[in-house]
Parts: structure tokens; sequence; C-alpha cells
């Protein structure tokens, strides 16, 4: 009988929407997806010391703004929840007691204090730490004597000696680890009865049939200590691949506190990168399709996604790349919608009013637009026109040598002449008194365009001149040109 393809993604509350746990979920959907299987997200919130409020529904919350939907998970429910780990300490229960019954598991009475002090004997002593098992044989009166002292027990699995156990990895191949080298017997439950992640993680996935377990390498090492729980069960294993890491562009492994790397899916939200993008880009970190093509609709990737093509070396976060890819996307966009985009951090900048009125906000459209090619995320929109917002100019060192030409002074003059003599101010009228100037004083090219923009905008270089003096505003132009004219 074929196996029914189930996927999940298990995250812990502990924060933000990590990339790395973007992409793991993105994998699990997209193959799920490609094989028409099922996709759930299931929220492993053991470690009760780490959780953090309402981390779970943040990561649910921006999972869907990336496109990811799931079949069964903690708010929409399914026929196997519930889908949250401490909604199921009944469930995990009964499944240690039935261990503790067969001899495969014991209460072990040892403290945290002796746990810890045993471990740096042992490694003072140069030996590889290994929990002490004689608990493992202790008489009913030890036990008697533990609980009278007030100590609450652990219990701990007992490792089968001088075994191997080989995991057979989609993406690795078979990786094989030997029990002598794995630390002796392990904590299934912690003496305040809350399971741990290599127990409950087996019971979740058995109950709820999950046929693929993809996820990060660093869970490598825990998976011959689940393979040892599906054996004492009797139950099927599933199939197992674990993702490489993500390295920062320096080549080394990322670290929360690493700056050089955004690393949390709600901070390129927030600073105006699209969704469409960042799901591209995140699923290229270690999956190639094969081929030169490089931009993927989320419905592409249902169709080609596999895990022959995920690379088992590292992959490394181009944050060049991840810009190109958005700014692809923020091209292809109306600009309405870039726009409502831009707002947020404008707003934020102290550039615009709280509230907009409608010519305000067609003002702002048009800022949007002349800069809309050249963004590579919302966010940037702020130092891109801050010249549109501060009264004083701030002059680049290259502007400055500019106003050292010698036609300079003869130029503004006349462009000033000509802007004022307008009978109205729009990009037309701008362009006609650029042409006027150029025809009164012979310059033309750079000798004319450039003393212009370097007066009003303090920049060298910009977007379209007509446009970017039409946005400043005539008042605005009109101080500009009369500063740097009486400074010549």
């Amino acid at each position: 009988m074929t196996r029914e393809i189930r996927l999940r993604y298990a995250p812990s509350p502990t924060g933000h929407l990590h990339i790395g746990g973007a992409r793991t979920a993105l994998f699990n959907y997209l193959y799920a997806r490609r094989l028409g299987g099922k996709f759930i997200v299931r929220i492993e919130d053991t470690d009760q010391t780490r959780n953090v409020e309402n981390a779970a529904e943040s990561q649910m919350e921006n999972l869907k703004w990336l496109g990811v939907e799931w079949d069964e998970g903690d708010d929409i429910g399914g026929p196997y929840g519930p889908y949250r780990c401490m909604d199921r300490l009944d469930i995990y229960h009964q499944y240690m007691n039935q261990l503790l019954e067969e001899g495969k598991a014991y209460y072990c009475y040892a403290t945290k204090d002796e746990l810890d002090t045993e471990r740096e004997e042992q490694i003072a002593r140069g030996e590889t730490p290994r929990i002490d098992e004689k608990h493992r044989h202790a008489t009913p009166e030890q036990k008697e004597a533990f609980e009278k002292e007030g100590r609450k027990p652990s219990v701990h699995f007992i490792v089968p000696e001088d075994r191997s156990y080989t995991v057979h990895d989609l993406i690795r191949g078979e990786v094989t680890f030997e029990t002598k080298e794995m630390g002796g017997d392990f904590v299934i439950c912690r003496p305040d009865g809350i399971p741990t992640y290599n127990f409950a993680v087996v019971i979740d996935d058995y109950l709820m049939k999950i046929s693929h377990v993809v996820r990060g390498e660093e869970h490598l090492s825990n998976t011959p200590r689940q393979l040892m729980i599906y054996e004492a069960f009797g139950w099927e294993v599933p199939e197992f691949a674990h993702l490489a890491l993500i390295l920062n562009q320096d080549g080394k492994k990322m670290s929360k506190r690493d700056e050089s790397i955004i690393q949390f899916i709600e901070q390129y939200r927030e600073m105006g990168y699209l969704p469409e993008a960042i799901v591209n880009f995140l699923v290229l970190l270690g999956w190639s399709p094969g081929g030169e093509q490089e931009i993927f609709t989320l419905s592409e990737l249902e169709k080609l996604f596999s895990f022959d093509r995920v690379n088992k070396s590292p992959a490394v976060f181009d944050s060049t790349k991840m810009n190109w890819m958005n700014n692809h996307y923020l091209k292809s966009r109306p600009v309405d919608e870039i726009m409502e985009m831009c707002i947020p951090p404008l707003k934020e900048a102290d550039f615009l009013e709280a509230e907009l009125t409608p010519e305000r906000k067609e003002w702002v459209k048009q800022l949007v637009a002349l800069y809309q090619e050249q963004m590579s995320y919302c966010a940037q929109i702020v130092p891109l026109s801050a010249l549109f917002f501060l009264e004083e100019v701030a002059y680049e060192e290259d502007a400055k040598a500019v106003l050292k030409e010698p036609q300079v002074k003869e130029v503004l003059t006349s462009f000033r002449q000509h802007l004022n003599a307008s009978a109205e101010y729009t990009v037309e009228a701008i362009s006609a008194a650029l042409k006027a100037t150029q025809k009164e004083t012979g310059c033309k090219g750079k000798a004319l365009f450039m003393p212009v923009r370097v007066a009003i905008t303090g920049q060298a270089h910009g977007r379209d001149l007509g446009q970017t003096i039409f946005l400043i505003g005539q008042e605005k132009v009109a101080k500009r040109l009369e500063q740097v004219i009486k400074s010549l």
C-alpha cells in the first residue's frame, strides 16, 4: 500500500520567523504540493523557558504572507490534532508509560546539579560526557527514599549497546551513527512532566502520519535517537531530508547577533520586500531547477521542486542578489501598490503627514513612480527622496565641483528667469525653461543640466530632471536657485 504523502513544518514559538525556518517551511510545502500530498503546521512549544507570547501566531501570519497555506494546523484544526505540543501532554505520557512498563525506559532521580557535576568531572578526565545510568537499576527502596527527599524523576530512554543506526537521507545519502558515541541513555521526559523534543517529535510524527521529515541539518544528530524510539514502538520510519546551513556573505554560520544579514521575514516585510521575491530567493538557497531561469512563481515551484536537486553543501545568503530579485518584482507591480508600501516608511521618517489629502497622495504616487525602477525595497524611498522634503540642500562632493565651473552662474540665472516667466509650474514648463536657457547661454548637455540639477538637488546624478524639479515644488526650487546664485 502506497504511503500517503504528508509533510510538516514544526516551529518553536521562540521568536520571529527566521529566513532558515521560512526556507524549511517552503521546502516542505513545495514537496507536498508537487506530490499531491498534505502540508501540516505543528507548534513545538515544549521548551517553556524560551517561548515568546504570540510568536506562533506571528510566524504563521508571516508564512501566510509568503503565500504558504497548510491543510492542517493549530489555527485550522484537522483530523490528527491538537497541533500544539503542550496540548498533547496526555498523549505523550501514555506512550512514555508504555516504554516504562516494557523496560525500555526508567525513572532517573539524579538532580540537575548532580548531572552537571558528573559531566564536568568526565570532561576534566578527558572523557566523552555520558549520563550515569546507575538509576536504571535503582531498587524500590532507593526510589522510595529519593521520593521522600522530594526528588522528582526524569524519564530516560535506554540506549541499546554496541548498535549502529543509519539515517537514509534524501539529500545526504546514508549517514550512520554508533550508539557508543552517543553519550548513553537520554532524557525523554523532564521532572516537570514535559517531554523532550526527541520524544515528542516521534510521537507526533507517527500519530500525524508524517511521511517525510524535512528540517535543518542541526537536527541530523538527533535522528538516531529518534530512530531508537521508532524501533522501540515498532513503528514505520519516515523519510528524512536534512537541509544544509545558510551562511552569511563571509561564508560563516549565521547567528542571531549577526548584523550582516537581515534575518527575519517580518523585517523584510516592514522594509518593503515583496513576498514573491522572498519566496523565489529562499527556494534558490540550496536548490537548483537546472538551466538559467531564476525567476519563478510559487505555482511554478510547486511543479518543479524535488530533493534530488537540493545541494548538500551550505548556501550563501547573497544580499545583492536578494535586492536584485526584489527590484525585478517591484518594477513589474502597479505604482499604486508600491506607493502604499512606501507610505509607512515615509511617515516613520516624518516626511509625510498622518492623514494624506487626495492631492498629497497623488504627489506621493508621482514621487514613487520616479524611483520605482531604482528601488531594491520600498524603505529605500526615504534616503532616495530626502531631497524633496528637506529645507536645506546637502551638497555631495562631486556636486560641489560642478558649482565651480565657469558657466554655472549664467546658466542658473537664465534658467531662473525663464522658469519665473512661465505662466504655470508644470513638467512641460520646466522643460521649456531648460530649452530657453540652452538657446540663451549656448550651453547644452552636462554644461546645462548639471548646474541646474546640483543647485536644486545637491546631487550630480539623479532621476528625470524635469519631473524632479516639478515634484520638489516651485517655492523650494526658487529658494534653492536664489541661494546658489547669491553664493557664486
